[in-house]
Protein backbone atom coordinates (compact mmCIF):
# COMPACT_ATOMS: atom_id res chain seq x y z
CA UNK A 1 0.00 0.00 0.00
CA UNK A 2 1.44 3.38 -0.64
CA UNK A 3 0.97 6.26 1.48
CA UNK A 4 1.57 10.05 1.87
CA UNK A 5 0.81 12.53 4.49
CA UNK A 6 2.02 16.10 5.15
CA UNK A 7 0.71 18.77 6.89
CA UNK A 8 0.42 22.79 7.62
CA UNK A 9 -0.65 24.86 10.67
CA UNK A 10 -3.22 27.76 9.34
CA UNK A 11 -4.66 30.74 10.95
CA UNK A 12 -8.52 29.76 11.47
CA UNK A 13 -10.43 28.13 13.56
CA UNK A 14 -10.33 23.99 13.01
CA UNK A 15 -14.80 24.46 12.19
CA UNK A 16 -13.46 27.17 9.22
CA UNK A 17 -11.26 24.55 7.77
CA UNK A 18 -13.47 21.98 7.92
CA UNK A 19 -15.88 24.38 6.15
CA UNK A 20 -14.03 24.85 3.53
CA UNK A 21 -11.83 21.55 2.69
CA UNK A 22 -15.68 19.68 3.39
CA UNK A 23 -16.85 21.75 0.02
CA UNK A 24 -15.80 19.78 -2.52
CA UNK A 25 -16.96 22.57 -4.78
CA UNK A 26 -13.65 24.54 -4.04
CA UNK A 27 -10.89 21.99 -4.28
CA UNK A 28 -10.61 23.00 -7.79
CA UNK A 29 -9.74 26.40 -6.12
CA UNK A 30 -6.44 24.82 -4.48
CA UNK A 31 -5.65 21.70 -5.93
CA UNK A 32 -2.71 20.68 -8.99
CA UNK A 33 -4.92 17.85 -10.48
CA UNK A 34 -8.55 18.78 -9.31
CA UNK A 35 -9.94 21.23 -11.82
CA UNK A 36 -13.92 20.97 -10.55
CA UNK A 37 -15.95 18.91 -8.42
CA UNK A 38 -19.25 18.71 -8.44
CA UNK A 39 -22.26 16.59 -5.40
CA UNK A 40 -24.33 14.33 -6.68
CA UNK A 41 -28.62 16.36 -6.40
CA UNK A 42 -29.18 16.43 -2.68
CA UNK A 43 -25.66 15.39 -1.65
CA UNK A 44 -23.06 17.16 0.67
CA UNK A 45 -20.17 16.84 3.26
CA UNK A 46 -21.95 13.68 4.97
CA UNK A 47 -20.69 10.39 5.15
CA UNK A 48 -22.94 8.50 2.43
CA UNK A 49 -22.68 11.34 -0.26
CA UNK A 50 -20.93 11.30 -3.64
CA UNK A 51 -19.51 13.80 -6.10
CA UNK A 52 -17.57 13.81 -9.09
CA UNK A 53 -14.23 14.88 -9.63
CA UNK A 54 -12.96 16.34 -12.82
CA UNK A 55 -8.76 16.27 -12.77
CA UNK A 56 -6.27 17.02 -15.47
CA UNK A 57 -2.52 16.63 -16.06
CA UNK A 58 -0.70 17.53 -19.28
CA UNK A 59 -1.98 14.54 -21.66
CA UNK A 60 -4.52 13.23 -19.83
CA UNK A 61 -8.07 14.11 -18.54
CA UNK A 62 -10.16 12.04 -16.30
CA UNK A 63 -13.12 11.60 -13.90
CA UNK A 64 -13.55 10.32 -10.62
CA UNK A 65 -16.66 8.90 -8.69
CA UNK A 66 -16.38 9.38 -4.82
CA UNK A 67 -18.07 8.93 -1.79
CA UNK A 68 -17.42 10.75 1.46
CA UNK A 69 -16.30 7.82 3.98
CA UNK A 70 -16.03 10.72 6.70
CA UNK A 71 -17.15 13.91 7.77
CA UNK A 72 -16.78 15.19 11.33
CA UNK A 73 -16.77 18.75 11.71
CA UNK A 74 -13.98 20.28 12.93
CA UNK A 75 -12.19 17.05 12.84
CA UNK A 76 -11.74 14.70 9.62
CA UNK A 77 -13.26 14.82 6.27
CA UNK A 78 -12.45 12.27 3.73
CA UNK A 79 -13.84 10.41 0.35
CA UNK A 80 -12.79 7.23 -1.05
CA UNK A 81 -12.36 7.15 -5.00
CA UNK A 82 -14.00 4.52 -7.50
CA UNK A 83 -15.34 2.03 -5.26
CA UNK A 84 -12.48 2.53 -2.53
CA UNK A 85 -9.23 2.41 -4.49
CA UNK A 86 -7.88 5.66 -2.99
CA UNK A 87 -8.19 7.02 0.00
CA UNK A 88 -8.08 10.92 0.49
CA UNK A 89 -8.84 12.76 3.46
CA UNK A 90 -8.24 15.94 5.87
CA UNK A 91 -7.50 15.55 9.48
CA UNK A 92 -7.38 18.83 11.65
CA UNK A 93 -6.11 19.32 14.99
CA UNK A 94 -6.33 21.82 17.10
CA UNK A 95 -2.84 23.69 17.27
CA UNK A 96 -1.59 27.09 19.51
CA UNK A 97 -4.91 28.99 17.98
CA UNK A 98 -4.76 27.77 14.76
CA UNK A 99 -5.28 24.38 13.11
CA UNK A 100 -3.05 21.51 12.29
CA UNK A 101 -4.77 20.61 8.83
CA UNK A 102 -3.18 17.09 7.07
CA UNK A 103 -3.54 15.77 4.15
CA UNK A 104 -3.47 12.04 3.46
CA UNK A 105 -3.67 9.79 0.81
CA UNK A 106 -3.49 6.00 0.06
CA UNK A 107 -3.64 3.58 -2.30
CA UNK A 108 -5.07 0.90 -2.04
CA UNK A 109 -4.46 -2.55 -3.32
CA UNK A 110 -7.64 -2.47 -5.51
CA UNK A 111 -6.71 0.95 -6.60
CA UNK A 112 -3.23 -0.50 -7.21
CA UNK A 113 -4.44 -3.54 -9.52
CA UNK A 114 -6.58 -0.93 -11.59
CA UNK A 115 -3.97 1.76 -12.10
CA UNK A 116 -1.75 -1.56 -13.31
CA UNK A 117 -4.18 -2.30 -15.51
CA UNK A 118 -4.77 0.68 -17.18
CA UNK A 119 -1.07 2.33 -17.09
CA UNK A 120 1.23 -0.35 -16.37
CA UNK A 121 3.80 -0.24 -13.60
CA UNK A 122 4.56 3.33 -14.61
CA UNK A 123 0.88 4.52 -14.09
CA UNK A 124 1.76 3.79 -10.09
CA UNK A 125 4.43 5.98 -10.18
CA UNK A 126 3.64 8.47 -11.71
CA UNK A 127 0.27 8.71 -9.36
CA UNK A 128 2.77 8.57 -6.43
CA UNK A 129 4.55 10.80 -7.80
CA UNK A 130 1.60 13.11 -7.75
CA UNK A 131 0.34 13.04 -4.53
CA UNK A 132 3.89 13.45 -3.04
CA UNK A 133 4.28 17.03 -5.31
CA UNK A 134 0.00 17.96 -5.39
CA UNK A 135 -0.56 17.75 -1.26
CA UNK A 136 1.97 19.92 -0.26
CA UNK A 137 1.62 22.63 -2.79
CA UNK A 138 -2.59 21.81 -2.12
CA UNK A 139 -2.31 22.57 1.66
CA UNK A 140 -0.17 25.76 0.59
CA UNK A 141 -2.62 27.27 -1.31
CA UNK A 142 -5.28 26.09 1.36
CA UNK A 143 -3.35 28.02 4.15
CA UNK A 144 -3.19 30.87 1.89
CA UNK A 145 -6.71 31.54 0.86
CA UNK A 146 -8.36 30.74 4.31
CA UNK A 147 -5.35 33.16 5.63
CA UNK A 148 -6.30 35.75 3.08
Amino acid sequence: MDQYATSVWIDATPEEVYAAVSDITRHGEWSGFTRACEWDPGDGPRVGAHFTGHNSRPGRDWDTRSEVVAADPGREFAWEVNGGGVRWGFELLPDEGGTRLTQRWELRPAGRELIRERFGEDGITLRTDDARTSIPTTLATIKRVLEG
